[in-house]
């Protein structure tokens, strides 16, 4: 049986009396594009930065091509390549400066830096590109060559935090596409982190986290099939007698679960569109807006937390001490 490329077992880390990860457990297979999706403070930075070595548990193992993140973090920095959400390139320098910079530091040179710097520039078009700074590059292009950097010591497997943030729409559907390419010409493993839905909705499969644990994984449409039928939203008059007692009422009547989200009523079914008109019909004046929708990757969320995506406490940004290098 091939081992995993990714394992983390019980992970935890915590600041002060916060964990930031609580019992964390997961598996990402080879040649997989693995997406931890997840508000600020959910708890996937800081998953981000133990399995690239740059903080250590406190509870809990995480592996990489089975070598222990903590035990052999060497031979894990020697297969796997990372792209951090901050850029790390050199605007005033073009962008193979940048790429001859970043290979000398890995002690590539000669030919094979070369024949390096074709294969991952062709692969991400920037050839035709190279002698541009990077300061006089659109966003989406400036993660391409972030991307590019990683690419030049052939990581088995690259880690990418936030990697579409501040990306246009376009831009960001061209990175996907490029990650995509990489997955399909190298069988590089990839997982990245993203708060951004549709980006998630991209990969191979999702890990949902919020408040330091996996609340759910599976491919994009395994997650939103689990719900049951498309998602009935309700705003309330003013004059009624508020969400809470219309939830209420529509729980007892209709015998489904109906929950309030931001002054929202909002009920999952199968036959969405009938259950709607009948709600309408009988509760008239405590209705003042009604829309359907098929389920998204956030009403996933809703429905294992009971909050909105963005309803989390924000994550440490600023390390220990003792966890400084």
């Amino acid at each position: 049986m091939t081992t995993p490329a990714i394992t983390a077992h019980h992970l935890v880390k915590k600041y002060g009396d916060r964990r930031a990860l609580d019992n964390l457990t997961l598996e990402v297979q080879r040649g997989e594009i693995f997406c931890i999706l997840g508000p600020n403070g959910g708890g996937k930075s800081t998953l981000f930065r133990i399995l690239s070595t740059l903080i250590t548990p406190d509870e809990g193992m995480a592996t990489i091509l089975g070598h222990n993140i903590v035990t052999a973090p060497a031979e894990v920095r020697a297969r796997i390549g990372v792209v951090f959400q901050s850029p790390s390139l050199d605007s005033k320098l073009t962008i193979l400066e940048n790429l001859l910079c970043s290979g000398a530091l890995y002690g590539l040179q000669g030919r094979k830096l070369q024949k390096r710097l074709d294969e991952v520039t062709t692969s991400l078009g920037l050839g035709d590109r190279l002698k541009e700074r990077v300061e006089h590059l659109s966003g989406g292009l400036q993660r391409r060559v972030e991307i590019a950097k990683c690419l030049l010591t052939s990581p088995e497997v690259m880690l990418l935090d936030e990697p579409s943030s501040g990306l246009d729409p376009t831009a960001r559907l061209d990175l996907w596409a490029a990650l995509e390419k990489l997955r399909q010409e190298k069988q590089v493993t990839i997982l990245c982190t993203s708060h951004i839905m549709d980006e998630a909705a991209r990969a191979d499969r999702v890990g949902i986290v919020s408040s330091g644990q996996l609340i759910a994984v599976g491919t994009p449409k395994e997650l939103t099939s689990a719900l049951h039928g498309d998602v009935i939203s309700l705003t309330v008059n003013h004059t009624s007698e508020g969400a809470d007692q219309l939830a209420k009422k529509i729980s007892i009547h209709y015998g489904v679960l109906a929950i309030v989200i931001e002054g929202e009523v909002r009920l999952e079914h199968t036959q969405a569109y009938g259950l709607a008109a009948r709600i309408a019909t009988d509760f008239p004046d405590d209705i003042r807006g009604l829309r359907i929708a098929s389920p998204t990757l956030e009403d996933v969320f809703i429905a294992r937390t009971g909050q909105l995506f963005a309803d989390q406490k924000v994550e440490p940004r600023v390390l220990h001490k003792k966890e400084k290098s």
